[in-house]
C-alpha cells in the first residue's frame, strides 16, 4: 500500500500527516507494510524542510518530520494507491491532474477516515495562525491517521511486507 497526503505548500498539513501516519503504522506494527509520502499542489517550497512550527510542534509529540517539500505531478498517480487531501481546494487541484475515473476514486479528504469528523471536514492551514493551530492539525491528523488504520489492518495485517 502506497498513501501520499497532500496540502498546498508541502511543509505544514501534509508533512504533519505523513510523520503521524509513519508513528501509527508503527505503534500498529504496519510500518513495513505501507509506503507513506506528501506533496503539495504548490511548487512555492520544493526542496524545503517542513516550516519550524510545523517541526516544533511534532518534535514536542515524539515526530521527526525530514521530508523535503516537493509538488504533486500527474505520475503520482500511478506512484500511490490512495492519495489523501487536506481541503477541497487541494482536492480539485488534484483531482484535475487525475488521468482516468480508475485515479480519480483512489483520491479522498483525510478527515474522511476520523469517525467523528463531519462529512467534507477539512484540515485547516495552521500557517498565518499561531503556535495552537500546529497542534490543532497534529490533533486532527491522529484522529483521521488512527480511523485510516483502523480501516487497513485487516487488510495489511495478513499481507506480506512490502508496498
Amino acid at each position: 500500500m502506497r498513501i501520499c497526503f497532500v496540502c498546498l505548500g508541502n511543509i505544514c498539513r501534509s508533512p504533519t500527516a505523513e510523520g503521524v501516519m509513519r508513528l501509527t503504522l508503527e505503534r500498529a506494527g504496519l510500518a513495513g507494510r505501507v509506503t507513506v509520502d506528501s506533496a503539495g499542489t504548490g511548487g512555492w517550497h520544493v526542496g524545503e524542510l517542513p516550516d519550524p512550527r510545523t517541526r516544533a510542534a511534532a518534535r514536542a509529540r515524539g515526530i521527526e518530520l525530514a521530508h523535503r517539500a516537493r509538488q504533486f505531478q500527474r505520475v503520482d498517480f500511478e506512484r500511490f494507491d490512495l492519495i489523501l487531501t487536506m481541503d477541497a481546494a487541494n482536492q480539485r487541484a488534484v483531482l484535475g491532474l487525475a488521468p482516468d475515473a480508475a485515479a480519480r476514486a483512489r483520491v479522498r479528504m483525510l478527515r474522511s477516515y476520523d469517525p467523528d469528523a463531519p462529512d467534507g471536514a477539512e484540515v485547516p492551514d495552521p500557517y498565518y495562525g499561531g503556535d495552537d493551530g500546529f497542534e490543532r492539525v497534529l490533533d486532527i491528523c491522529e484522529a483521521a491517521c488512527a480511523g485510516l488504520v483502523a480501516v487497513l489492518h485487516p487488510r495489511l495485517a495478513g499481507a506480506g511486507s512490502g508496498s
